[in-house]
């Protein structure tokens, strides 16, 4: 999939529909959209890390204005950070779900369930490492719905809370399906 700039506009549309988390009587310089289209487009490139989104942002600034208001600039990076801090994982998802449908309508797709632990996330002492279980469509190499979850071992749980994130009516759906 390409995103074109009328990509951009039609998942604009979709992530309007996203409450904002943010304290209402706050100060809100920056739209939600504006936050998340940039954040988006900044993780779709490798851009995670909100001071690389910012910086990314910077760089990019006459054409961002050309779909987005930005009616103070670009956010900074404790922006995008208190942002992803109170927003919803699922409205996002169901927000991007409803934008990607039409290139990964269900029916015919092989959706494959799997539990893995992240290297690297777990510090001896500090935290246990992280596990999240993935629903993904290998022949687009795309993931559908992500759920962390305590334990490797509550892997069985989480699946039915991923299988609700996501519609997966006439797809086969696999479990611990390698790729």
């Amino acid at each position: 999939m390409v995103i074109t700039e009328a990509e951009l506009i039609r998942m604009k549309e979709h992530l309007t529909q996203i409450n904002d988390p943010r304290r209402q009587w706050g100060n809100l310089r920056h739209k939600l959209v504006d936050i998340l289209i940039i954040a988006l487009c900044a993780v779709i490139i490798r851009e995670d890390e909100f001071d690389s989104m910012e910086d990314w942002a910077l760089e990019r600034e006459d054409w961002l204005r050309s779909f987005l208001e930005l009616p103070n600039g670009i956010p900074d990076r404790d922006t995008f950070r208190r942002l992803f801090e109170r927003l919803e994982p699922k409205a996002l998802l169901r927000s991007l779900n409803a934008w990607l449908n039409p290139v990964t309508k269900p029916g015919g797709r092989d959706v494959n369930l799997d539990g893995k632990t992240m290297r690297g996330s777990g510090k001896e002492g500090d935290h246990e490492a992280l596990h999240v279980v993935s629903a993904w469509v290998g022949e687009q190499n795309l993931v559908l719905g992500q759920m962390a979850t305590d334990e490797k071992s509550n892997e069985i749980t989480a699946i039915p809370q991923v299988l609700d994130m996501i519609d997966i009516s006439g797809d086969v759906v696999t479990i611990d399906a390698s790729d």
